[in-house]
């Protein structure tokens, strides 16, 4: 699997200090993600280096206990998976904008689900504690999609993962489509990505 190139991945995190994030998400290993270097939207040359089947194959449980596989995309055209951390203030401030648009965009074929990236103990296991956290503020922010804790199937996808929140696209075969967005976004500009990406899938 390509690696990131090292220019390309700092002129995505320039944009996420401007429009706002947080460091250190992951510590996991293997697996690759490709920020976008625009953080709107992504162009058709980028969408062609994304990776094919990031999410293809993957077992995981979500916030309610409950256990998910890549079953879960294959009744959506496009997912937005936002992966976020109970720290990171920008992550929360964007999530009842998320919450919004999963219920706006739930009759065109678009999913929303989460990815809580700091939830692990040191020897790799769950943190009943920040579970709980994660709960919290979900109920909180009105958040009421989707959200997985790491897994080992997601861990090559965390890895990748340096700042939150990290917004990447999946068709519903679990291919990327276009670039990641490392960076929160306003609702609005969030509806511009959500309907280019859609654009592309459904093309």
């Amino acid at each position: 699997m390509k690696r990131i190139p090292f220019a390309l991945l700092s002129i995505s995190l320039a944009g996420m200090l401007s429009l706002g994030g947080c460091g250190g998400s992951s510590s996991a290993d293997g697996g690759q993600l490709t920020p976008a270097t625009d953080q709107t939207q992504t162009d058709s040359a980028q969408s062609d280096t994304a990776q094919a089947g990031v999410l293809s194959q993957f077992s995981a449980t979500d916030l309610d206990g409950n256990t998910v596989d890549q079953s879960m995309l294959a009744d959506y055209d496009l997912t937005m998976v936002n992966v976020w951390a109970t720290f990171c203030s920008p992550c929360i401030n964007e999530m009842p904008d998320l919450g919004e648009l999963a219920q706006e965009y739930a009759d065109r074929n678009v999913q929303i689900i989460g990815m809580v990236s700091d939830v692990l103990n040191t020897d790799g296991s769950i943190n009943e504690e920040q579970v709980q956290t994660a709960r919290d503020i979900v109920a909180q922010t009105g958040a009421n999609y989707t959200h997985l804790l790491p897994s080992d199937d997601l861990l090559g996808v965390l890895s990748q993962i340096s700042y939150v929140p990290t917004t990447f696209f999946v068709d519903s075969e679990g291919t990327q489509v276009g670039s990641a967005i490392v960076s929160a976004q306003s609702k609005e500009q969030w509806e511009q990505t959500i309907d280019q990406m859609l654009s592309e899938v459904q093309a």
